[in-house]
């Protein structure tokens, strides 16, 4: 359905599918960004992935907070990848801070950042114009 842009209709077998299990973190990661391509919804987006970070950081904090977390391991990617939009909001949104707060956990548990959470903010940060380091 999101692949032809039926957004409706995802976000309706979204809803029915959370109502059965809250805590399916990719299902969050879908309804996030389905917010924001069919409506610009940041603040619905924003609960989305928030509560979908938040779910990861209280696995993450159940486990005694592992010093690796593997993008490239399949269970972990809908979690570095909300993480990431949801940055990508709090940016938008003009809650810098926040947004930093994401990306520097994101980078402490994957410092390769595959899901590209640092320079995605930089690049909303500069308008697009090349990050020089002095």
């Amino acid at each position: 359905m999101i692949a032809v842009e039926e957004y409706e209709i995802a976000s309706d077998e979204l809803r029915w599918l959370l109502s059965g299990c809250a805590e399916f973190v990719e299902a969050h990661l879908l309804a996030g960004q389905i917010a924001i391509a069919a409506a610009n919804d940041l603040p619905l987006a924003r609960g989305h992935l928030g509560y979908a970070w938040q779910l990861g950081l209280k696995a993450w904090r159940r486990e005694d907070q592992p010093a690796g977390v593997p993008y490239d391991h399949p269970a972990n990617r809908s979690w570095f990848d909300s993480g990431a939009a949801l940055a990508w909001c709090l940016e938008k949104m003009g809650k810098s801070k926040m947004a930093d707060e994401v990306v520097s956990v994101l980078r402490k548990l994957d410092p390769t950042d595959p899901a590209g959470a640092a320079a995605m903010i930089d690049e909303l940060r500069s308008g697009g114009l090349p990050m020089l380091e002095l």
